[in-house]
């Protein structure tokens, strides 16, 4: 009985089941290309395995598959896909273009137990992780659709990265493999609310990635009505990873600020941006609040978004404003959800 998932394999942990299948190490490299070069979807495919090798993987393993059961089309080209998984479980999946390529933003568990009061994503709470071979399969299906390779890849979608360590760092050294879709590390961004464990434990792989930092707050007191982690993880704990992140890795580290009209942005808020960030080299990517139906607030006006971005950028801070992509069809940040619609 197929029970293993050969796409969740890296090259070393693929040659150490070839080994067991008393294969030659070479047999693990090309079966990998297969996987992860050529994005086959079935061992038959694999021309230049022995016919019985193919039917010896197929009897040991499977290649993991997604679902699209939805797919929607803004009128600003974004593109949403809604996954359903093995288990009946949902996710979604969003392809943004740009003038600079073509971005999909995955999601990494199915819903999230973070509870932020403006995210969709955590509404239901978190059922389970995403295995590795299903955070791989949303980059190839995309790319597949697509008919051409995708240019970057954002950890943002439904669930908190690094409440999955294991599996996606498994996921981040798959897909950057020279052996296999050699992705560019530097076109890869997490995001994380701040699980100051995971921040420390990421640094140590010494990935050429960005990490972003959910912000939101300055203050202590406000970050955690509108962010529970921070009961867990303060301000002070999470930005002193970021700098012992930073020191360690060299990256400049990207801090997504979400702007609720009349909670965190005011003048305060925004010279605090400056004093807490001081010292570390950051970059502030502000954004446009987006409705959540279970969500109180309530969107701005672009002028007072764009007379708050002047403001931080006043204190010495780089500032960008993201452009809203995909709201018409609920694929912007926060809309995704773990649930059939």
């Amino acid at each position: 009985m197929n029970t293993m998932d050969i796409l969740s394999l890296s090259l070393n942990e693929l040659t150490e089941q070839l080994e067991l299948l008393k294969q030659p190490s070479f047999r693990a490299k090309q079966i990998f290309e297969w996987l992860h070069k050529k994005k086959v979807q079935n061992f038959s495919e694999m021309s230049n395995l022995p016919k019985r090798l193919r039917l010896e993987l197929e009897n040991v393993y499977y290649i993991q598959d997604l679902f699209a059961e939805k797919k929607q089309i803004s009128t600003d080209g974004t593109e949403k896909y809604l996954f359903k998984l093995h288990d009946g479980n949902y996710i979604e999946t969003v392809v943004m273009k740009y003038k600079s390529g073509t971005s999909v933003c995955i999601s990494t568990q199915v819903g999230c137990r973070m509870g932020c009061n403006f995210c969709a994503s955590t509404q239901n709470g978190l059922v389970r992780n995403l295995t590795t071979g299903e955070m791989l399969k949303q980059v190839y299906f995309t790319e597949r659709e697509a008919g051409s390779p995708i240019d970057n890849i954002v950890l943002m979608g439904i669930g908190e990265p690094l409440d999955n360590f294991v599996n996606v760092v498994s996921f981040l050294q798959i897909i950057t493999d020279e052996n296999g879709r050699n992705f560019g590390q530097r076109n890869i961004s997490l995001s994380t609310c701040g699980i100051v464990p995971g921040i420390d434990k990421l640094s140590e792989y010494h990935f050429g990635l960005t990490l972003s930092l959910s912000l939101h707050a300055p203050f202590d007191t406000l970050r955690t009505e509108m962010m529970p982690i921070n009961n867990s993880y303060p301000l002070k704990e999470v930005l002193a990873a970021c700098r012992r992140y930073q020191k360690k890795t060299g990256r400049r580290i990207s801090f997504e600020y979400t702007v609720i009209p009349g909670i965190n942005d005011s003048d305060d808020c925004a010279r605090e941006i400056g004093t807490v960030l001081k010292g570390i080299i950051a970059h502030v990517n502000l954004i446009p609040l987006n409705h959540v139906n279970e969500a109180k607030f309530f969107a701005g006006k672009e002028q007072d978004l764009h007379a708050f971005a002047k403001k931080v950028e006043s204190t010495g801070i780089e500032v960008t404003v993201r452009r809203k992509l995909g709201e018409d069809i609920s694929a912007a940040c926060g809309q995704l959800r773990a649930e059939s619609i």
